[in-house]
């Protein structure tokens, strides 16, 4: 390789933003390289199988929540298959003075669970004819607690932000948060309202596909990311890319890095495109000023700890749903649980059971810092009292430390948002990706990877 390469555009990161951006760039013949600092692409997504299953180490699921989803899928054809759950999906636990309640899925089941209290129910029912919001950066638990109620807040809400983005419903704002609650109460005045309204708007045949199913691959999600960088190509990748840093020379970009030989390569390109997290791009972005750039890498990213767990003869709880979440006033050390042996077939040995655990967080941060050994005790007391085996003897026990997992979208969101069009405007040929804008979820992140690839093709 010679160390001087030249290419119309560079993508760096090799997770499912910058992989999708490169699907769709090879799609359009178009002149690129991807770099990637790991040896292997995915980013957080990997699968591991070990003596018979199947399980993830960062992500464990995704939502059909963007026709992207279906569209990549279907792009993909044989080289992977999409996995949905079954019925048992539907239902997922809350946990409320150290019981397990089934989620309410309606406004039937939210008018009768043991979940909110009585005055909160009649909130919910009254939710309709209450006057829209006029803070557009109102924190998620403020919005909740107008419209809803406190224990809406506290034993719906604020479990399933703890399972989204580990994170805080009073820091987060919801139009960055969630964005689509956010517009049912500006757009149509109510939660409730707006939901039924929009049913009945005619959908296009796009739409149409856009289920909301939770979804895996076959195999788990690494074969996703796998079957990706086949259709692309491996000769589109430098993997194993050291120490990236770019400079912006005379209208055009020089990307230096060192290669998996310890070589020094620069690329000269006319345009760059970034996928990595905020908390990377003052060293790849080098040419950009300190106070500029440090609006975008303050951003605030939770550290979660993810447990997983492999039973041989499991004979507790029976895990007959999708999982279950535990709200912050509960004041337990874990986030939730996920029934993966649950949720997709052919994950474990024959009659096995497989959990994933979720710790730390915003919620509570010091779990990161705790030894292997502290995580394991914390975990078997948790889930002893928790799912209710006989005694605890799981045959796969592996811990995962994850820095910088899932961003959280507070109150510096829109002055992040409004420099990154500010450098994209000043630098000609920059695009930044990654998930510090456009959402969070797999969804999100094949939804910009298809639009990075379109606006740096302009087309």
């Amino acid at each position: 390789m010679s160390n001087i390469i030249e290419k119309d555009i560079v993508v760096i990161g090799a997770g499912l933003t910058g992989l999708t951006t490169s699907f769709y760039l090879q799609k359009n013949n178009a002149d690129f390289l991807t770099l990637e600092k790991s040896d292997k692409v995915g980013g957080v997504i990997q699968t591991e199988n070990e003596n018979g299953y199947i399980f993830e180490t960062g992500p464990n699921t995704g939502v059909v929540g963007q026709y992207e989803v279906v569209e990549l899928f279907e792009n993909l054809g044989s080289l992977c298959e999409i996995e949905t759950p079954g019925k048992l999906v539907s239902k997922r636990y809350i946990l409320k003075s150290g019981k397990w309640e089934a989620m309410p899925m309606g406004l039937g089941s939210a008018i009768s669970t043991p979940l909110f209290t009585f005055a909160d129910k009649l909130r919910v029912l009254g939710e309709p004819f209450r006057s829209a919001g006029k803070n557009p950066d109102e924190d998620l638990a403020s919005m909740v607690k107008r419209r809803l109620g406190k224990s809406f807040l506290d034993y719906a809400i604020d479990p399933f932000i703890a399972g989204v983005y580990s994170g805080d419903p009073a820091v987060l704002i919801t139009r960055y948060a969630l964005p689509k609650l956010y517009r049912l109460e500006q757009d149509y005045g109510s939660f409730i309202g707006g939901s039924i309204k929009k049913s009945f708007k005619k959908k296009t045949p796009e739409e149409m596909k856009v289920t909301r199913k939770v979804f895996s691959v076959k195999g788990g999600l690494s074969k996703l990311s796998n079957a990706i960088y086949k259709s692309v190509g491996a000769d589109k990748f430098i993997l194993g890319a050291q120490n990236i840093k770019s400079e912006y020379v005379n209208g055009k970009f020089e990307i230096n890095f060192t290669n998996s030989n310890n070589e020094n390569i620069t690329i000269k390109a006319n345009k760059l495109v970034t996928t990595s997290g905020a908390f990377s791009l003052d060293s790849i972005l080098s040419f950009v000023d300190n106070d500029s750039i440090a609006k975008i890498t303050k951003l605030k990213y939770a550290n979660v700890v993810e447990v997983i767990l492999g039973f041989k003869n499991w004979n507790g709880m029976k895990p007959d749903g999708f999982g279950g979440l535990v709200p912050s006033i509960e004041k337990r050390d874990l986030l939730g649980v996920l029934f993966m042996s649950s949720l997709f077939a052919n994950r474990t040995p024959e009659n096995g059971t497989l959990f994933t655990i979720f710790l730390g967080g915003m919620r509570k941060p010091e779990m990161y810092n705790k030894s292997e050994n502290e995580i394991k005790a914390i975990v078997e007391k948790e889930f002893m009292s928790l799912m209710k085996p006989s005694e605890f003897n799981p045959e796969l026990f592996k811990i995962n430390y994850h820095k910088n997992a899932i961003p959280q979208y507070g109150i510096d969101s829109g002055e992040r948002f409004d420099m990154v069009d500010k450098l994209e405007n000043k630098y000609k040929g920059l695009i930044i990706g990654g998930n510090l804008k456009g959402g969070i979820g797999m969804a999100d992140r094949i939804k910009q990877g298809k639009e990075l690839a379109e606006r740096v093709c302009g087309f």
